[in-house]
């Protein structure tokens, strides 16, 4: 696979409503409150020297629970589902797919939050300083053993902006969203996933 989301290295994330006069409160009510979503995103992966960077983009949409689509259309076609049992990840080039189930995947990451994860029970949440213009909420995982060590959640007014994920590794995966629509309406198909046919399928 070329690129994976921060989620599955991991990494993915989380996207809020926004910020209110306080980062943490939006972050809570986010997952209270918005059942749904899509937007447009780029993400940077930066090496732990800072040296090298891998850029990729695409679009990005939820239900909650447990259902997630991210759809990679640049540099390279890769496409990564939740369907609420199983996350399937798809790349275009090699015609290859590999599957683990949900629970195994996304674990105590930040792609928990999304699907719906508890905040309090498996995340410390600490307001950060205001920078580049952002509101910041800083979320740090209670069980150390996972795969990322921290995620910083940037937002402007009322709109996520930003999302700094640091992994195990010292690696850092940058995404910016945009054109981010809360509780849209998604159809079930969108996060159904089937093999194309003569794909090489790896389940786990």
């Amino acid at each position: 696979m070329k690129y994976k989301l921060p989620f599955l290295s991991l990494a993915l994330w989380c996207v809020c409503m926004g910020a209110k006069a306080d980062a943490v409160d939006a972050l809570k009510d986010f997952v209270r409150d918005v059942k749904s979503g899509r937007a447009q995103f780029t993400q940077t992966v930066i090496s732990p020297d800072g040296a090298r960077k891998k850029n990729s983009g695409g679009s990005f949409e939820f239900v909650r629970p447990n259902r997630f689509r991210f759809a990679y259309t640049r540099p390279y076609e890769q496409l990564i589902v939740g369907d609420g049992q199983k996350v399937w990840i798809f790349d275009a080039d090699l015609n290859q797919a590999s599957s683990r189930k949900f629970s195994q995947a996304l674990g105590n990451t930040p792609a928990a939050l999304l699907a719906g994860g508890a905040l309090d029970s498996d995340f410390d949440l600490s307001k950060q300083p205001s920078k580049d213009g952002l509101d910041w909420v800083l979320a740090t995982p209670k069980t150390k053993d996972g795969s990322f060590q921290s995620m910083s959640v940037g937002f402007r007014g009322k709109e996520l902006v930003s999302v700094d994920i640091l992994d195990s590794f010292g690696q850092r995966s940058v995404l910016q969203f945009s054109g981010f629509v809360p509780n849209a309406a998604l159809p079930n198909e969108r996060f159904q996933f089937k093999p194309p046919p003569g794909a090489d399928v790896i389940e786990q």
